[in-house]
């Protein structure tokens, strides 16, 4: 297992927002490095892990087989969950969805909204290009990391 140094200041930061608002978890991503958090009570127990992202190898194909299509997490353009919540394609009912299969989209541009502990957080795209997928219902539960749709 590999090791990073961690900003005692900003590992305190975290706990502090624990307490401050009653939050049960708190996960922190940037890059391939990853901190979660949890209070297990109200005594404040706060436990911190480490996880680094393993990069699984990717099988050679044999030379006489077709080249089956990339499952959507592996493609360079799967937009990922930030978060657990309820993902929703509209701004509201009724309402026409954010994007179709098909659109084009601006880097920036709101895709989706994902609604977490009742705030309704803006999922933006991270690129330009054409979206490919969608892979999630208005309305659906989703989790952290699952992939929402693929822009090309």
């Amino acid at each position: 297992m590999s090791t990073f140094d961690l900003d005692s200041e900003f590992v305190r930061k975290l706990a502090n927002l624990l307490e401050e608002t009653g939050l049960t978890e708190i996960e922190y991503a940037e890059g391939d490095r990853r901190i979660r958090m949890t209070r297990q009570s109200l005594a404040a127990q706060t436990v911190v892990q480490a996880a680094p992202v393993v990069a699984a190898a990717a099988p050679a194909p044999a030379p006489a087989a077709p080249v089956p299509a990339a499952p959507p997490a592996a493609h360079p353009g799967a937009l990922k969950s930030p978060m657990v919540g309820t993902a929703y394609a509209a701004p509201e009912p009724g309402a026409a969805p954010f994007v179709r299969q098909g659109d084009t989209v601006k880097a920036g541009q709101t895709v989706l909204i994902i609604e977490a502990m009742k705030v309704m957080n803006p999922i933006k795209a991270p690129k330009a290009g054409t979206v490919t997928q969608i892979l999630v219902e208005d309305a659906q539960p989703v989790e952290f990391g699952e992939v929402l749709l693929v822009i090309e």
